[in-house]
């Protein structure tokens, strides 16, 4: 059958019996065939989580069936989405000086190993323009030479009209280093994630690898985590760690810790365009 007709169901609700049962027969009734099933109930909540992928013999555009959804979500009381499994997630990248990240993937997109668009790269630094040009990728760049309050509204709303220009749907900060404004974090509320070079709980402060090494410590790691307002606290999608030990210099750290940071981010944007991630509260539900 072909993939047009293949769609991705996630949805989130007070727990309740029956909803398995609701949402299968929905399915059933629209002539869906199921492919994938995952659900989870969260007992010290009372909430349930569920992503579905399925097919439709005939030919059927999602809205069609988000429109056929949705008395059944409202009385539920879903938080839900629906979508062709062809579409592809629209991904605006964010970065500074460092370049592993942007570099990793870049690469897993024309390789066709990350299942996503990006239609812009936006930066305070030119470091990397002619990356961005070798994959015929736009580059925006919006210095921030002093870094003022002004300055930073500013660079801000440029950030916003390069997202609506390019219909963006989520925004990836691929090391950078910039802290997002309250306002900006509360808009992008599930729809921005961030590469923390620790496995958090953090060394804070600069050259957290060079702490590390003085602490003598056996692992570092990397976090995945959608961005909030709160610094570095947001909920966690992803985390990887490293076994090291006293042989290593702090330069074998910062070496082994970006090959982490890599794997970690990448992961955690698949499973954002693959739209298996739910949000808990504080946490994340992942369907992997």
């Amino acid at each position: 059958m072909s993939q047009d007709n293949r769609f991705i169901l996630k949805l989130s609700c007070p727990d309740r019996a029956g909803i398995v049962h609701a949402v299968t027969g929905f399915l059933l009734e629209q002539g869906g065939n199921i492919l994938t099933s995952a659900q989870h109930g969260d007992a010290d909540h009372q909430r349930f989580f569920m992503r579905i992928e399925f097919e439709c013999a005939a030919l059927t555009e999602a809205a069609a069936l988000q429109a056929a959804f949705q008395p059944l979500a409202e009385r539920l009381q879903m938080d839900w989405e629906l979508v062709a499994r062809s579409a592809k997630t629209r991904v605006l990248l964010l970065v500074s000086k460092l370049g592993h990240c942007l570099n990793d993937l870049l690469f897993r997109v024309q390789t066709g190993h990350l299942p996503i668009e990006i239609p812009a790269i936006v930066s305070n630094h030119r470091d990397f323009y002619q990356l961005a040009a070798s994959h015929n990728i736009p580059f925006h760049h919006f210095p921030l030479l002093n870094s003022s309050a002004e300055q930073k509204q500013a660079q801000e709303r440029k950030i916003r009209e390069v997202m609506a220009e390019n219909q963006i749907d989520l925004v990836v900060l691929a090391r950078y280093m910039q802290i997002l404004s309250p306002e900006l974090c509360r808009d992008l509320s599930g729809r921005a994630i961030n590469i923390h070079h620790s496995f958090l709980p953090s060394f804070k402060g600069a050259k957290p690898y060079h702490q590390a090494y003085e602490r003598g410590v056996k692992l570092i790691g990397a976090t995945a985590h959608y961005v909030t307002s709160d610094l570095d606290e947001g909920p966690i999608i992803e985390q990887e760690v490293a076994r090291i030990d006293h042989s290593l210099p702090p330069e074998k750290l910062v070496a082994i810790g970006r090959d982490t940071e890599c794997v970690t981010l990448a992961r955690a944007i698949q499973w954002h365009a693959e739209h298996r991630i739910l949000l808990n509260g504080r946490r994340t539900v992942v369907f992997r």
